[in-house]
């Protein structure tokens, strides 16, 4: 999907934390990046983190091909606290289709179930200002404290525990940044342009060309009436797809596929 008509390749950026510039926002990757766009509470998303980052380390490109996480915060897109019902058909097939993650339906509190991810995506944008790698290695511990260890990512004390299991990141410095709300603009500008067509989904992978893939490689469908009821389906799934996205990030092929 090329780059909507009116967006810029680049989004504006403002300064964050003493002046300093916020890290790029390409909607479109640059040479040897993936961009992609998600939410830390969906499932699916989740399923694409860990398929890129398997198909990269198949392909021998750790170190070399970053993975640009950029925002696609589904509670300011949808204007409603994070759906549980939803987010629970789905682990059941994600976990299906990523069994090696630990996956697990929530095991906490009923009360304590996150209803928001927002500081949790905006951990993420406040961890690029030290590095992308700083930033996928929070982005895998939040989905693991939410998916696997059934912790509440809306809570700060429980982002920063995620946090010190990333070797990667400075955590007095996450903590500052997130304390003085330094990425909260991030978060914002990109579920602006997210809104306007950057993205179509949360789980979606832009190319250096300018294409764009939702949950690669997955074609799913809602089996019976509309939430509360019915289930999720998955009709197609082709996890090969990751190492052609990877490998034509990488420029190490032709075209990625339709």
């Amino acid at each position: 999907m090329p780059t909507p008509p009116g967006t810029s390749d680049l989004l504006e950026t403002g300064a964050g934390s003493a002046g300093e510039p916020d890290p790029p926002e390409p909607l479109t990757g640059q040479p040897g990046t993936l961009v992609l766009f998600s939410d830390i509470a969906c499932p699916w998303a989740t399923v694409v983190v860990l398929r890129l980052r398997d198909a990269r380390a198949a392909l021998g490109l750790d170190g070399t091909l970053p993975i640009l996480h950029l925002a696609h915060p589904l509670e300011l897109l949808h204007e409603q606290p994070l759906t549980r019902r939803v987010i629970d058909a789905e682990i059941p097939i994600c976990a299906a289709a990523t069994p090696g993650f630990g996956w697990s339906l929530w095991q906490g509190r009923l009360d304590e179930y996150p209803t928001s991810s927002l500081l949790a995506v905006e951990a993420v944008q406040a961890a690029r200002r030290q590095s992308e790698a700083a930033a996928e290695e929070l982005d895998l511990a939040l989905r693991t404290a939410l998916f696997v260890r059934s912790r509440c990512i809306t809570l700060r004390h429980e982002i920063l525990a995620a946090a010190q299991r990333c070797p990667a990141l400075d955590v007095d410095r996450l903590q500052h940044d997130l304390d003085h709300g330094v990425a909260r603009a991030a978060v914002t500008r990109q579920g602006a342009a997210a809104r306007a067509g950057a993205a179509s989904c949360t789980g979606e992978v832009v190319l250096p060309d300018g294409t764009a893939h939702c949950n690669p490689g997955v074609q799913s469908d809602w089996l019976g009436p509309r939430l509360p009821r019915g289930v999720p389906v998955v009709q197609r799934d082709d996890p090969a797809v990751y190492r052609r996205l990877v490998a034509s990030a990488a420029g190490s092929c032709g075209p990625a596929p339709a």
